[in-house]
């Protein structure tokens, strides 16, 4: 994956974006307002082309290897769903497994949430998670 220099909104804009992309979008950036967004391309762990929106800039820590920049909140249109991915820890565990039980209608993973609509998630738990994610620079240094 690397970053470009793409505009976001005319990704956004695109034929093949659900309007779910556009709407997640909206609430990530209104409860992360002060946060880059870039348009990050490439293969993705899996082997799959992607293409995320990134929101605001980390450096994260690998066990093995160098260190890579990243993004601290990702988004990103599947085939069947969006994932959601939050970068950022509380107490050594990612913030989606604290928010995993109340999230909604979702797949939670280690730093990603799937979800097929919006309106799938629970707009209040969302919101706080997101808020929480701005509020911490700890990004994972060890297994998820």
């Amino acid at each position: 994956m690397h970053r470009t220099t793409e505009d976001v909104d005319a990704f956004l804009a695109g034929d093949d974006v659900s309007p779910d992309m556009v709407r997640t979008d909206a609430v990530v950036r209104e409860m992360l307002p002060a946060l880059s967004r870039t348009l990050w391309r490439g293969v993705f762990w899996g082997g799959t082309e992607q293409a995320i929106v990134g929101y605001g800039d980390i450096v994260q820590p690998r066990p093995r290897g160098a260190d890579v920049e990243w993004f601290l909140v990702g988004l990103a249109q599947q085939r069947r769903h969006l994932s959601l991915y939050v970068n950022a820890v509380a107490d050594g565990a990612y913030l989606t497994r604290a928010y995993a039980d109340r999230l909604g209608r979702a797949k939670v993973g280690a730093a990603s949430i799937a979800f097929t609509r919006l309106d799938d998630l629970d707009d209040a738990v969302l919101r706080e998670m997101l808020a929480r994610a701005g509020r911490t620079a700890d990004v994972p240094r060890a297994d998820p």
